[in-house]
């Protein structure tokens, strides 16, 4: 879930559309409807026999900065990060990653060479310090610069992990929000779906990651969902298998509340009082609480709605700010075929505003 201010978003619009019109390469990377992502590899490979089951993960990291406040995630102010923070953040990310051990993990809000965080490319770093050996890279968020507040150049993007090869790999573009202006959404976020083949010795199968608008107040969410699941679906029609995972910023379709207004709200801001800002970006799910059914309608989740409906505290996996009080479910995984063990991993709130999910995958 990552929270920026509209009109700071204007602002950083006009500031910097005068580049655009001073230089010879675009400022910001519009990117295709389906393009290769970007391949990455350990600097030192490790030997992974083929398996039967596999341990799937996944995890919004927060760009490594754990629960400090940033100023583009609740009600924070702080715009770059020093490199040992970052550094100290990652660490607390790889060393949970290598005490759970999975095979496949899907990261979101991975950061490649950004100011904020100390210019460190996180998937390598994170492939250097962990027992995956590949990784494919997708950014929703790549500019050379961005003038507001010195946020400077910004990659940041959806990751996939593997300990197999990955035999290739495909970004596929989200809809970009349809309620800004030309110039605001020029410059915002865009989101996107990346696909992997990954061969594992004699069964390879898909790896699907995305991580979906939280603050779009029209239908654009639904038209996240519904590109991730075409994903899915031409997998599916294939014949073939897959994992997935992500952010998807929605709650289930059972969840008993869906109004966070209130617990969002930053100092001096005021909802539930009527006129325009009635509610808080993001915050609201009334109107979508039924967008993730067709989901749950055609493939298996990792948790499904009957478990997490006999215990929702239990399966939250996202707190707001610096809270460290979960209190909603944002991120799952899926699958054609089925899962054991589906694990919510609340002991790592302090390393993220999200929380890990993993689960056991059966191998067809």
């Amino acid at each position: 879930m990552v929270i920026m201010n509209k009109y700071l978003y204007q602002i950083l619009s006009i500031l910097s559309f005068g580049l655009i019109l001073t230089s010879c390469d675009p400022i910001v990377h519009e990117f295709k409807d389906i393009e290769d992502a970007v391949i990455y590899r350990a600097n030192n490979i490790k030997d992974v026999n083929a398996q039967d089951t596999i341990k799937v993960m996944t995890w919004n990291i927060r760009f490594g900065v754990a629960r400090l406040r940033f100023f583009g995630d609740g009600c924070g102010d702080r715009v770059i990060m020093t490199k040992s923070e970052v550094i100290e953040g990652l660490e607390g990310i790889a060393e949970k990653i290598n005490q759970e051990n999975p095979d496949i993990l899907f990261i979101q809000e991975a950061d490649v060479q950004s100011k904020k965080t100390g210019y460190i490319d996180q998937a390598q770093w994170l492939l250097d310090h962990t027992d995956f050996n590949y990784g494919a890279y997708g950014s929703m968020w790549e500019s050379q610069i961005i003038l507001a507040d010195g946020l400077g150049r910004v990659n940041t993007g959806n990751l996939i992990l593997s300990k197999w090869e990955i035999e290739n790999a495909e970004r596929y573009q989200l809809p970009l929000r349809g309620d800004q202006d030309g110039l605001t959404q020029y410059f915002y976020l865009r989101r996107n779906v990346i696909k992997a083949k990954v061969s594992m010795p004699g069964k390879s199968f898909y790896a699907v990651n995305t991580h979906l608008t939280a603050f779009a107040t029209d239908d654009t969410k639904q038209k996240h969902i519904d590109g991730f699941k075409a994903v899915l679906d031409g997998i599916a029609a294939e014949g073939a298998s897959f994992i997935a995972g992500g952010d998807l910023n929605e709650i289930p379709p059972n969840a008993s509340k869906m109004d966070y207004c209130i617990d969002d709200k930053c100092e001096g801001e005021l909802y539930h009082s009527g006129g325009e800002n009635e509610h808080k970006e993001g915050s609201y799910f009334a109107p979508e609480i039924t967008w993730l059914s067709s989901l749950f309608n055609s493939y298996n989740p990792a948790i499904p709605l009957d478990v997490y409906g006999a215990s929702e505290t239990d399966h939250f996996t996202h707190s707001p700010d610096d809270k460290l009080q979960l209190d909603r479910k944002l991120d799952y995984l899926w699958t054609n075929t089925k899962w054991f063990n589906g694990t919510t991993h609340q002991e790592a709130t302090e390393l993220s505003d999200h929380i890990p999910v993993s689960a056991t995958w059966v191998i067809p």
